[in-house]
């Protein structure tokens, strides 16, 4: 018999809107939720405490406690966080809005003010001073698929359900407020635990579907040279198998966008690297922008990804798979025709064409190794990213925070079963710290290895502490370098050299000797070898932070070009009037 049918038939006399929302969340899927406690949402939080299947984490400040939620959400497909209101809401908005650039369903729950208070004339306290309560509301409809203000029992229910099913379906964040003095009165709507979710799967438009696949296999079984481009948007679609399969089934050469990374396994045998324009891996552009047909599926170009805009694509050339729309080249356009299913359905009718991963092969030329280090020479950051590669393996998972990491862990070979994850399109110095915290809470099975630069760092330090707190083992490689790095290479000034910090001894007094913690500090190879050795061996259940002093101006030569592109898009002139 189905447990979870058992479940949702036990009444419960004493149900509460608290309850039913740490039940809802727990059936979901979600395990932790991170928090900042405030006044109006600290009942709420005893009832989620109250929840065995819920493991509370309370966060150093909200903006942590969102990015945590996001990479929590990148492991385990949903996040949550609590706030309170205003305040909590207003610092947790970049988060969620980075959620919603990633595809992330995070269910942001605010603690808000008491239902007596709506519709008075009152001024309330963590408000900008007006009695209109709508500030935080306003804010999060741009940022959310769907919001909830809880102020009434009658239909609260109907009200949260609606929120976290929406945000599941949408794979978008959602905003639910709830009325400070509500969580824990008990309502008939809450008699019962929560009946799981049976969300109806969205499906194509079986005449579309037909038709598209029709088309495409036309514009590709007459291409010569055919390639297959893998982007961010493959998650969304749950279409990374389907993209693999047609790959097999197909022959063609196999690249990602940069933020399409860790999406395709890099070790199929027709994978050429990453498409980044200028920047792409060796030999990987070149392939890709002489082929005379393309298959995007679930790109996102904007100007980073495009280099500026600076990509030698032409639109006639290219087969462009959104979730739910595929565009032929300068021809026809097939809405209601979901990735996965088109792509499983083109698999069928392509004819098979190795021409493109040949041509590769016969112009690949291995790449060559860093210069070798003399005897405690200042370590340079390829060789550090040298020794990082022969840490990954299926057991891993590496978080690259944006900046000249985002460049470095691009090269990075990515094992079989290891996790990548990095935020493009919103590109929020910081991010990689909460998401550390938060995708380590959900992949128990993963070591995480977080490569962040010290301008990211000093950013959202704080919750290095709530790592330790939760027991994890993470490594993070802080890459001192004295400032922000990628926009120097955008553009200079004094405003990107920051203040340099005493990273080990920061880490050690958050340690204060509470929890497994081990800091150390590296200027040459013979250091991070020493280094990655002990954070492996004798330190492989602590927390490990290896601090690493680079030169300001060790940089990767992609950040060198991409950033000479980029520099020239932002200051293009105003067109003329």
């Amino acid at each position: 018999m189905d447990t979870k049918t058992v479940a949702s038939d036990v009444t419960t006399p004493n149900g509460t809107l608290g309850r039913h929302l740490a039940r809802r969340l727990v059936e979901i899927g979600v395990s932790d939720v991170f928090s900042v406690p405030g006044d109006f949402n600290l009942t709420l939080l005893d009832h989620l405490i109250a929840e065995p299947g819920l493991n509370l984490i309370g966060c150093c400040n909200e903006l942590n406690a969102g990015y945590a939620a996001d990479g929590y959400a990148r492991s385990r497909g949903v996040g949550a966080c609590v706030v309170t209101f205003t305040v909590g809401g207003l610092s947790v908005l970049n988060a969620i809005a980075g959620a919603y650039s990633e595809n992330l369903p995070v269910v942001c729950i605010v603690g808000g003010p008491n239902s007596n208070d709506y519709g008075t004339n009152r001024v309330l306290h963590h408000t900008i001073g007006l009695p209109d309560f709508s500030q935080e509301l306003c804010c999060f409809q741009t940022v959310t698929c769907n919001q909830a203000v809880v102020n009434n029992l009658e239909d609260a229910h109907e009200l949260i359900d609606n929120a976290i099913s929406t945000a599941l379906k949408e794979s978008k964040p959602v905003y639910i407020s709830i009325a400070c003095n509500l969580a824990a009165i008990p309502h008939p709507t809450f008699s019962r635990e929560p009946v799981p979710f049976s969300l109806a799967p969205k499906l194509s438009n079986k005449m579309g579907l037909e038709a598209a696949v029709e088309a495409a296999a036309e514009f590709l079984n007459k291409a010569i040279k055919p390639v297959m481009v893998g982007g961010p948007k493959l998650r969304v679609s749950r279409a990374s198998d389907a993209f693999v399969d047609l790959a097999d089934a197909s022959g063609y050469a196999l690249a990602v966008t940069p933020a399409g990374k860790g999406l395709v396994p890099e070790h199929h045998p027709h994978f050429i690297g990453t498409y980044w324009g200028a920047v792409s891996t060796a030999f990987c552009a070149e392939i890709v922008e002489s082929a005379d047909a393309y298959i995007f599926a679930g790109p996102i170009f904007n100007d980073y990804s495009s280099v500026g805009y600076s990509l030698l694509l032409k639109k006639e050339k290219a087969l462009i798979v959104h979730p739910d729309r595929v565009i032929v080249g300068n021809g026809p356009t097939f809405g209601c025709v979901l990735m996965k299913d088109f792509l499983q359905a083109l698999a069928k009718k392509l004819k098979k064409n190795t021409t493109a991963y040949e041509n590769y092969h016969r112009i690949f030329v291995p790449e060559g190794h860093p210069r070798k280090c003399t005897p405690r020479e200042p370590l340079r950051v390829n060789v550090l990213f040298e020794h990082i590669q022969k840490m990954l393996s299926s057991d891993t998972a590496v978080i690259a925070e944006t900046g000249d990491s985002w460049f470095n862990c691009q090269k990075l070979k990515l094992p079989k079963g290891c996790g990548y994850e990095f935020q493009m399109q919103y590109g929020s110095i910081g991010w990689s710290v909460g998401a550390t915290l938060g995708y380590a809470q959900a992949a128990t099975d993963k070591r995480v290895i977080a490569c962040i630069g010290d301008g990211s760092f000093l950013v959202m330090a704080q919750d290095v502490s709530t790592m330790l707190r939760c027991g994890q083992n993470s490594i993070i490689f802080l890459i001192n370098n004295g400032g922000y790095t990628i926009e120097v290479e955008i553009h200079d000034g004094p405003y990107n050299v920051i203040k340099n910090w005493n990273y080990t001894g920061l880490v050690d007094a958050i340690h204060n000797g509470e929890g497994k913690c081990w800091t150390t500090k590296v200027v040459c190879e013979e250091d991070l070898i020493e280094a990655i050795e002990t954070a492996t061996g004798d330190k492989k259940d602590c927390f490990c932070f290896i601090e690493v002093v680079a030169h300001k101006d060790d940089t990767s030569k992609e950040l060198l070009e991409w950033g000479s592109r980029v520099s020239a898009a932002n200051s293009r002139p105003p067109n003329p009037q």
